[in-house]
């Protein structure tokens, strides 16, 4: 096999090495942004369950406040009751009692809705607060894990181009040229190795001429289907075992009568 043809074939391994390790670098920021993003997710619903918890408490206490204006109201009700010099007027305050007495049994009502309602966004507030501290722990861990992990990877980066620039430099232009119009042209491989007459790039049988020439190795070729750079892999023989084999009788010993 003819040097460019080899080196194409590392060049193209060397490439796939390159691709892989640029993934793993993009690869870590955007699963850092989505673990972020989850977290961000947590932060607005515990801010959402705090706010539901102010407001409910807020709403009690105004209630409680009403409560006690109401209660007021009705002892002051009973003072002027007890003044009323005709029986209109004296049911005109008793009137004015029930209003108030219904508006107090009305606002207790709603006050144990909103005790109801407060036990589980008071246990999920609490619950919502640890699970976040510990996923700030988890968030923080991993921020440091990924620019370790970046570092370490773009370094291997920067190396692999940097072979890739010296494997170019060795290369024939030409044959340089055409890898690289195949490789971004291609969703395939670029170079494929012609196994049992067929390229293992589009599966199709060659031509016998072609195949032929192929199995030479003194030139490069491409795919007459695909177009992709093909070479031949000639198979490994294994060394045949020459010792003598023993022959029946060699150690054969006298009977003995």
């Amino acid at each position: 096999m003819i040097p460019d043809l080899q080196l194409v074939i590392q060049l193209q391994s060397l490439d796939q090495r390159i691709s892989h390790t640029q993934q793993e670098v993009s690869a870590l920021p955007k699963n850092l942004a989505r673990t972020e993003k989850a977290l961000d997710a947590r932060v607005r619903k515990l801010e959402a369950d705090r706010a539901a918890l102010t407001a409910n408490q807020k709403e009690r206490k105004k209630i409680e406040g009403d409560i006690q204006a109401q209660e007021t109201k009705i002892s002051k009700l009973k003072t002027q009751m007890l003044e009323a010099k005709t029986n209109e007027q004296y049911r005109a305050f008793q009137g004015e009692i029930d209003f108030c007495e219904k508006e107090i049994h009305k606002a207790e009502d709603r006050t144990l809705e909103l005790m109801t309602e407060s036990e589980p966004l008071s246990r999920n507030v609490k619950q919502a607060e640890g699970a976040l501290a510990e996923e700030r722990k988890h968030v923080e861990a991993e921020k440091q894990r990924v620019r370790a992990s970046t570092e370490v990877n773009q370094k291997q980066l920067d190396d692999l181009k940097k072979q890739r620039r010296a494997m170019v430099e060795r290369l024939n232009p030409k044959v340089f040229s055409t890898y690289e119009r195949l490789r971004k042209r291609r969703r395939g491989p670029a170079v494929a190795e012609a196994v049992e007459d067929r390229c293992s790039a589009c599966n199709m049988t060659m031509r016998p001429q072609f195949y032929q020439d192929l199995k030479k190795g003194d030139q490069v070729l491409t795919c007459e289907c695909c177009h992709c750079i093909v070479y031949y892999n000639p198979p490994v023989v294994a060394e045949e075992n020459n010792a003598p084999v023993p022959q029946a009788g060699d150690d054969a010993q006298p009977a003995k009568i």
